[in-house]
């Protein structure tokens, strides 16, 4: 496994931001192996992704390796100088991935086929489902599959949803997870959920958003005759659909297609769409800001 940490920038664009950075790195006797930035003009941001080799990284105090704490330390007063909202990524530290799901598949078969060939380069300990139709299929990987039922109110049943939520939290907690994917779970998350895991939960839409909203989007884009569909991978936020925008993907449709074949396509664009955005989550190559994504090559 490679050893590479990488630095994520935020901060007003100004002068001499990138030599400060390549001087540090020099400094500190790092081999900088991926460089990207991008200047944001209207909001007069400065982002940037910085990969360099860890091996050999080297306090500017000693020979030995520089650890995050120290690094923090080191790097504060670049920081300061420029006004900086920063993360450091260790490749060391694999994601720990926690996939949702209700019972549509194609999704989920998809990431566990990415995550065992190696293409996906995190841990994925657990399986979350509100319906057993996935249960084989997760156990089949190797992977815990936990079946958390949530009913609504009617006159016989009393709603759970807190009751469940409160044992998915319970379960991200005891599988240290860094991040929840939502592989067409078919549950509004509620607003305690969101607010626990900030920017660490990305949901596949099957709809080429800010188009269909919310549910049964291939029916109502067959109602509406459109010529496109497609999909969206987002971060999810409080409202519902309309979190920051990761990956889309589109395909042509006609006249002849029937929904079902509006579903078929779909489903296709929703693995590719859900597995690019999770993939560049892992690497740590997206930044946030004003409700938009910075994608790093």
């Amino acid at each position: 496994m490679k050893n590479t940490a990488t630095l994520l920038i935020t901060c007003p664009d100004t002068r001499g931001i990138v030599a400060a950075i390549a001087d540090f790195l020099f400094q500190h006797n790092a081999n900088i192996l991926h460089a990207d930035q991008h200047q944001d003009a209207e909001n007069n941001l400065f982002l940037m992704r910085v990969e360099w080799d860890a091996t050999g990284f080297t306090s500017g105090e000693s020979n030995f390796n520089l650890d995050e704490a120290t690094f923090s330390q080191e790097f504060a007063p670049i920081a300061d100088q420029f006004s900086m909202q920063w993360q450091l990524k260790l490749s060391q530290h694999k994601t720990r991935v926690a996939i949702m799901v209700s019972q549509y598949d194609h999704c989920l078969a998809d990431l566990l086929h990415r995550h065992k060939s190696g293409e996906l380069a995190c841990e994925i300990p657990l399986v979350i489902s509100n319906h057993r139709d996935t249960e084989a299929l997760v156990k089949f990987y190797g992977i815990d599959f936990h079946y958390l039922p949530v009913t609504k109110e009617s006159a016989t049943t009393k709603d759970n949803k807190a009751e469940v939520e409160a044992a998915q939290f319970k379960l991200f907690a005891n599988y240290n997870i860094d991040l929840i994917v939502l592989a067409r779970y078919m549950q509004i998350l509620s607003p305690d959920f969101v607010a626990r895991y900030p920017q660490r939960i990305i949901n596949i839409h099957h709809s080429f958003l800010p188009a269909f909203i919310g549910a049964r989007p291939y029916h109502r884009a067959f109602e509406r005759g459109v010529k496109l569909i497609g999909a969206t991978g987002h971060y999810v936020t409080e409202v519902l659909d309309e979190g920051p925008i990761i990956e889309q993907d589109i395909d042509r449709i006609s006249h002849r297609d029937q929904v079902e074949d509006l579903i078929q396509k779909g489903r296709d664009l929703e693995r590719i769409v859900l597995s690019k955005a999770v993939r560049w989550h892992i690497e740590n190559r997206i930044l946030l800001y004003a409700n938009k994504t910075v994608i790093f090559d």
